[in-house]
């Protein structure tokens, strides 16, 4: 049965459809003879205690040379029979927040939102690596920079990061006897007024930064590791990373078991893990990408598993989800 599948992103305008994920799941949605709608950049609101949205009927095609077209746009209200792909980059602001709140009350009326919007306001993008310490590297998270300072002489080497940043921006590698050491936390804690992140260097990111994609909680069988390349240290793709792809480790299977299903049962249907060598680094839930380079290298069909997925499960509630707001 044909579903209304209303995306909510950046403006797609200025995609680049060979790497960009949620164009991937709009093709997939395509494919599947869905109907497909973009709202308007920052179109979401309220009614009378109604979550309405203004969109307009939107069609793909897998070309560079013009990949989309809209048609009116109009005041469309949610309710049943609707996906909403929530796909909107970071940062995670009041107004990222605010619209999750709309979204809760749209899921509420009926429409499925994928992430579930109660868990991309619960869930920063690196803390939530924390919830599972058996994962993850020493880290220390702090808003003093004595403390993040005395981190950073115990372990000698270490990356330091914002909170809210993505793609590699405002990270830091420093190690003993840097002089840059104290400007750098003061910048990031804005001199003490906000939190920051001290992680032990992992020589293994020589290796690559490796995103699991994890869909209803179950892992893909394949990962993509993002290169550094040159003397840059990130591996990033958006700070010049290589993407090379492999098969999952076995200590990779084992960190997607202890990370799916909290993930499936917190609604968060599509998620992406950071993995450097052994270690879980942040598990991304805003808008995980590396779908497009994975489908190339293998021949896979990763939005076809989510709406695999999602048509199973339209309601979105699965067997451990709560219903209600939480």
């Amino acid at each position: 049965m044909p579903l209304d599948v209303i995306v909510v992103m950046d403006p797609i305008g200025s995609i680049k459809i060979a790497k960009d994920t949620t164009f991937a799941m709009l093709l997939e949605a395509r494919r599947r003879a869905h109907r497909l709608h973009y709202v308007r950049p920052g179109g979401l609101s309220l009614r009378d205690g109604r979550a309405l949205a203004v969109a307009a009927p939107l069609a793909v095609r897998d070309d560079k040379a013009g990949w989309y077209e809209l048609g009116a746009f109009a005041e469309l209200a949610f309710g049943p029979g609707q996906v909403v792909l929530m796909r909107k980059d970071p940062p995670v602001d009041a107004e990222y927040l605010y619209d999750t709140q709309v979204l809760d009350i749209a899921r509420l009326a009926g429409a499925q939102v994928v992430n579930d919007p109660r868990g991309l306001r619960d869930f920063n993008e690196k803390l939530a690596a924390l919830l599972f310490p058996q994962c993850c590297p020493p880290t220390r998270i702090s808003r003093e920079p004595a403390e993040l300072k005395a981190f950073a002489a115990e372990h000698g080497k270490v990356v330091l990061k914002p909170l809210d940043g993505m793609g590699g921006r405002s990270i830091f590698l420093s190690q003993a006897g840097d002089p840059n050491l104290n400007v750098i936390l003061e910048t990031l804690t804005d001199g003490g007024r906000k939190l920051a992140l001290a992680q032990r260097y992992l020589p293994e990111i020589s290796m690559g930064d490796k995103r699991i994609l994890l869909v209803d909680g179950v892992p893909v069988d394949y990962c993509l590791a993002r290169i550094p390349q040159g003397d840059e240290f990130r591996g990033n793709l958006a700070a010049g990373g290589r993407g090379e792809g492999r098969p999952l480790s076995e200590r990779d299977r084992w960190i997607a078991a202890q990370v799916g299903p909290e993930m499936k049962r917190r609604g968060m249907r599509f998620v992406g893990l950071d993995v450097i060598g052994d270690f879980l680094t942040e598990v991304n839930v805003t808008s995980p990408t590396c779908v497009r380079e994975l489908d190339a290298q293998f021949g896979l069909n990763i939005a076809g598993l989510l709406f695999d997925a999602i048509e199973r499960d339209p309601t979105g509630a699965g067997p451990g989800a709560t219903a209600g707001p939480a």
